[in-house]
């Protein structure tokens, strides 16, 4: 039988091994987690693979047969296995089918080879966290998981109908786009979150800063503060934590610009770079300087909340009109202004509306990337000021300190360029 013009035989061969791989990949972890049991196991997940590969490679227009062809020895063996061991899951069925999918994925073209690796490894991560996400799972109670299936629906159902153009009736607002970063914002957010909950923020106060700051720099500044109330000799790690939590902000910031509009990215990467730098470095002075060794914690809620996500649609409509009116109005200035205002309450509505105006060539990159370091800079003195307001006095003069070094070095790199 002749290959197929298109491909080498070294290139097939290699790709044949990539599908090889993926397999014995999937299969080992199958074995060694004892899920596959008389099922499947290290040697029969490469065959799985193999089986798709060569039927991809020189059938491929039977692939719907030849899977309907293997999956009924499946059914039968997993009818077996259910009979003799009496477990019902599902999971190594389906991983065995997907593995079938995966080599035919390799030979099908350049491309699917790629694929083939990121989602064998992905599928493999997947199968062996078993444990952490069925921990997980038990530790989101019921109001999580209404907040969840609430806004998944959302995403789902609302995104699509929504019309994507400018509409009068919304001063020229674009619906989806508006809800689009709604979802992506609080897409970051909750990854923190799933994160915080599968490790636990209680293991380190570096970690509690981190997702704090990707989930909410606000409310983790404020449990911080209110611990510093109970316990005031916890002063230096809660404005470790809270300096951290605020620093994280500005590599959130620099990820939205990065999708929004990637050619702001380098003007907006210096000053936000030196502000996470000059912050980092100085959080570890004080981290340094403690000498109480034990950790805090801070109470990290989901993200997932609907009338949250609705109040930061409206408030991200209301600052790309108003970021608009004012440009046209009062020029550089009107921006500036603007991103102050809107930075004492949220920096990612600032962030994208500049991203998205500067991508559209309303405004230069240079006005963007200041605006972007002003509303910022504001968030950071808000953080000072529940320092001041909610915890001690100490707390206040450490995060002030450090927060005003923070900001001053970004707006003089902001001026200057």
């Amino acid at each position: 039988m002749a290959l197929p013009p298109v491909e080498s035989l070294p290139t097939l061969v290699f790709r044949l091994g990539i599908a090889f791989g993926v397999g014995a990949l999937i299969g080992l972890e199958r074995e060694q987690s004892e899920s596959g049991g008389t099922f499947a196991g290290s040697r029969t997940f490469p065959l799985f693979a193999l089986y798709g590969a060569l039927v991809g490679a020189f059938y491929p227009d039977a692939l719907p047969v030849a899977i309907a062809v293997i999956a009924v020895p499946l059914t039968v063996a997993y009818g077996a296995k259910v009979w003799v061991e009496g477990d019902v899951g599902l999971t190594t069925l389906t991983a065995a089918l997907l593995t079938v999918l995966l080599g035919a994925l390799a030979t099908h073209s350049g491309r699917g080879a790629v694929v083939t690796i990121v989602v064998g490894g992905i599928v493999t991560a997947l199968l062996s966290v078993k444990g952490s996400l069925h921990r997980f799972a038990d530790r989101i109670d019921d109001d999580e998981q209404r907040a969840v299936v609430k806004f998944v629906l959302v995403v789902f159902v609302v995104l699509p109908v929504l019309p994507d153009r400018e509409l009068d009736v919304l001063y020229g607002l674009n619906p989806r786009f508006v809800w689009l970063m709604v979802v992506f914002v609080t897409g970051l957010s909750f990854v923190a979150y799933v994160l915080s909950r599968v490790v636990g923020t209680e293991r380190g106060i570096a970690l509690t800063g981190i997702l704090g700051g990707f989930v909410s720099s606000t409310a983790t500044t404020v449990s911080m503060a209110e611990q510093t109330r109970e316990s005031p000799s916890l002063y230096q790690l809660c404005a470790f934590s809270t300096v951290v939590a605020a620093v994280v902000m500005f590599p959130r910031a620099l990820v939205e610009v990065a999708v929004v509009n990637p050619t702001l990215l380098p003007y907006v990467a210096i000053p936000l770079g030196a502000m996470t730098a000059v912050g980092a470095v100085v959080a570890v002075v004080v981290y340094w300087r403690s000498a109480v060794d034990t950790t805090v914690d801070a109470e990290i809620e989901n993200p997932f909340q609907l009338r949250t996500a609705l109040f930061f649609g409206a408030l991200f409509g209301a600052v790309l009109l108003l970021s608009d009116y004012a440009n046209a109005w009062l020029g550089a200035s009107g921006i500036y202004a603007t991103a102050f205002v809107s930075g004492l309450a949220d920096v990612d509505a600032m962030t994208l509306t500049l991203s998205k105006l500067a991508a559209e060539g309303a405004v230069g990159p240079g006005v963007a990337t200041t605006g972007i370091v002003i509303a910022a800079s504001a968030n950071t003195l808000v953080k000072a000021g529940l320092a001041w307001v909610i915890g001690t006095r100490q707390l206040g003069k450490l995060v002030t300190a450090v927060l005003g070094v923070v900001a001053a070095v970004g707006l003089g790199i902001a001026v200057l360029l």
